[in-house]
């Protein structure tokens, strides 16, 4: 069990995919109706290390990209958002980078994704063999690397290394059904996953994946805190959160806000909720900045873009009402 006390650092090696997002533009657009687009940096890790940014950390990301124009533009994101890439490897060949359309609205949201021969799945263990894990504190990564090879394998590699040089080990769920080959695989890793992790992060819907059964998410979350995870935060979408752990559970609310769209909730909360852990915040205090940070995100156009600085959310705390359920 790793020493959680080490997050403090502030300094995260993230393991995962980094892409490009295009919206229809102005906000409200249609995709098919669309005649132009925002473009800007994309990915659940890429978009974790640039919240975590934000707020004052440093992080470095390990991946793929591909090596083409979509590639570079990445590269390019990644250096715009102050986030190190040495360890982000441009292969060629039919890889190609993720791609997701995503509508800034609220009402019949469409989100078109292209994970077809993706990039980042080339990543191998050779790669985060070459990493410094000691140099960190802590290792994140998303479930996305764990669904095909051999990204699979070397992020289970990673795992080790960093498990052998006492990095806490954070896993933000994540769970993207189209990216596996089945459901049942799906299970079966991402159990394996669990059961190696200090603080482990999701939904209501993936726990209960993970459960094998929708309705016993809640008790797979505590499963998890019972046997190895020393924080399990258990996301409810608007009825709030409850966070677990092995002593202890309490449940917190959401910030209401008028959404612009509902994408990239989990990325800000995650990268709030690791830099006010990493600040010196209590865990309770923590759960709700990252909170307050999802809602943030979801007001506004992107995700890259939109994450919060620490100013704009201690503003956003001094103002808003809320939280609601608490």
């Amino acid at each position: 069990m790793a020493n959680l006390d080490r997050i403090r650092g502030n300094d995260f090696v993230i393991i995962g995919r980094a892409g490009m997002d295009l919206y229809p533009d102005p906000p409200g657009t249609r995709t098919e109706d669309a005649t132009q687009f925002f473009t800007c940096l994309g990915g659940s890790s890429a978009n974790i290390g640039v919240a975590i940014n934000r707020h004052g950390g440093k992080t470095a990301l390990v991946t793929s990209v591909a090596d083409d124009a979509i590639g570079r533009f990445c590269l390019n994101e990644l250096d715009k958002y102050g986030i190190d890439r040495k360890h982000v490897k441009s292969v060629g060949g039919e890889a190609r980078n993720s791609l997701a359309v995503v509508e800034s609205r609220i009402e019949d949201h469409q989100s078109v994704i292209y994970r077809n021969g993706a990039a980042d799945f080339q990543m191998t263990i050779e790669d985060v063999e070459a990493v410094d894990y000691a140099s960190y504190s802590a290792l994140i990564t998303t479930g996305t690397v764990f669904a095909a090879e051999p990204s699979r394998s070397a992020a289970f590699r990673a795992f080790d290394l960093a498990r052998a040089a006492d990095l806490p080990l954070i896993f933000d769920l994540d769970y993207r059904p189209y990216s596996w080959p089945s459901p049942q695989d799906a299970a079966d890793t991402y159990s394996r996953a669990g059961a190696l992790c200090d603080i482990i992060i999701g939904n209501d819907v993936e726990f209960g994946f993970m459960a094998g059964n929708y309705t016993q998410g809640l008790d797979k979350a505590r499963e998890l805190a019972q046997a190895n995870a020393q924080i399990v935060v258990y996301k409810m979408g608007e009825k709030g959160a409850i966070t677990i752990t092995q002593d202890k559970e309490f449940r917190t609310g959401i910030f209401p806000v008028t959404a612009l769209k509902p994408t990239g909730a989990g990325d800000s909360f995650m990268g709030g909720f690791i830099a006010s852990l990493a600040a010196g915040h209590a865990l309770k205090d923590a759960v709700l900045r990252g909170s307050a940070c999802a809602s943030i995100v979801v007001s506004r156009v992107g995700c890259a873009p939109a994450m919060p600085t620490t100013a704009e959310l201690e503003a956003f705390l001094s103002s808003h009402p809320g939280p609601t359920h608490d």
